[in-house]
């Protein structure tokens, strides 16, 4: 745990830095402030949603820090292919995490504005993640990389696993 103390402190950096300006500087700036939500279902289902996002990107920030001895940041990558918790399911929860917290947050402050930003904030992530983060991993982490790509979906999480072929 003592080895994981400097990348949890950079995790929590970057998670202020860069998460923290995607889930709330822009946003606040799109709005023009963020109103008292109203009351309501769709206030709660926003706050869940929010709750869910949340809690997977800092489990997976947790798995990075301390399983992978790195950060989410490219420039201190993990030393260690992440492959435990959520990241069993699914290659890249983290994203799936801070989407959800921008769909929350549209249904929390009813902002068309903030769904369309969610929507646009896949396209720079889905080419960050095929043309920059794939082939990085590829490269640090070869076979045992291709292995996980292949059995571990991109975007939609799989939960149950074919059953071996004998």
């Amino acid at each position: 745990m003592t080895r994981a103390v400097g990348p949890i402190l950079k995790t929590i950096l970057f998670t202020i830095l860069v998460p923290g300006s995607v889930l709330v500087l822009i946003p606040q700036r799109l709005l023009g402030g963020f109103a008292r939500p109203a009351a309501g279902p769709l206030t709660w289902l926003g706050g869940l949603i929010i709750l869910l996002g949340v809690s997977i990107y800092f489990r997976c920030a947790w798995e990075f820090a301390v399983r992978g001895l790195g950060t989410p940041a490219p420039i201190a990558p993990t030393k260690f292919l992440v492959t435990t918790a959520l990241h069993r399911y699914v290659r890249n929860p983290m994203y799936i995490g801070v989407f959800l917290v921008l769909l929350g947050e549209a249904g929390l402050f009813r902002a068309p504005l903030l769904l369309a930003y969610a929507a646009f904030f896949c396209v720079p992530v889905e080419l960050f993640v095929v043309y920059y983060e794939e082939p990085t991993l590829r490269r640090q982490f070869g076979e045992s990389y291709e292995q996980y790509r292949s059995s571990v979906p991109r975007w939609i999480p799989k939960f149950c696993s074919a059953p071996s072929v004998q």
